[in-house]
């Protein structure tokens, strides 16, 4: 009987083992920017689109795009915070800067359609925020004269938190 038993104790320990593997490729672990980092993303970005005289809305959106910091200069318009947000929402959503999109979206184009789905704002001024290979949030700003103003500030921002993303 101890003969039958040894391999059918193997046999059970292999399985559970290869069970377990299978759990732990089934749980993934994200990063995400602290509210924090976003905030000083925000101000950042801000920051650059006042200094060129520019009133603008900053938004950081976590990773799968719900807002995590706004900022609205005092005369930017009332559409800029919508704008942004859904210039950071889009970025992340596609996992590319909206200026990019732009060009890939253009009437006649085969991808021309994604300009219709809803909430998509494909306007330059959305980032993607990585660390260490992974994204973590975006950007988007809105106000400016134009999607790559509204880009230049939205870099401003990353740059501004980009030493402290080595998490």
């Amino acid at each position: 009987m101890t003969r039958y038993m040894l391999p059918a104790i193997a046999l059970i320990v292999g399985v559970s083992l290869a069970t377990l593997a299978r759990a732990d490729d089934a749980l993934v672990t994200t990063k995400s920017l602290s509210p924090e980092l976003a905030l000083d993303a925000a101000k950042a970005a801000l920051g650059e689109c006042r200094k060129q005289g520019f009133q603008v809305a900053v938004a950081v959106v976590d990773r799968s795009g719900l807002p995590q910091a706004m900022l609205r200069d005092r005369f930017a318009g009332a559409h800029t915070p919508s704008t942004a947000t859904g210039k950071a929402w889009t970025a992340v959503s596609f996992k590319t800067a909206t200026g990019e999109l732009a060009n890939m979206t253009k009437p006649g184009m085969p991808q021309s359609g994604l300009r219709d789905l809803p909430g998509v704002v494909v306007l330059g001024g959305g980032l993607i925020i990585e660390a260490a290979g992974s994204l973590v949030a975006g950007i988007g700003v809105s106000g400016a004269p134009g999607g790559e103003a509204d880009e230049a500030c939205a870099k401003a921002g990353v740059e501004a938190i980009k030493d402290k993303l080595d998490f």
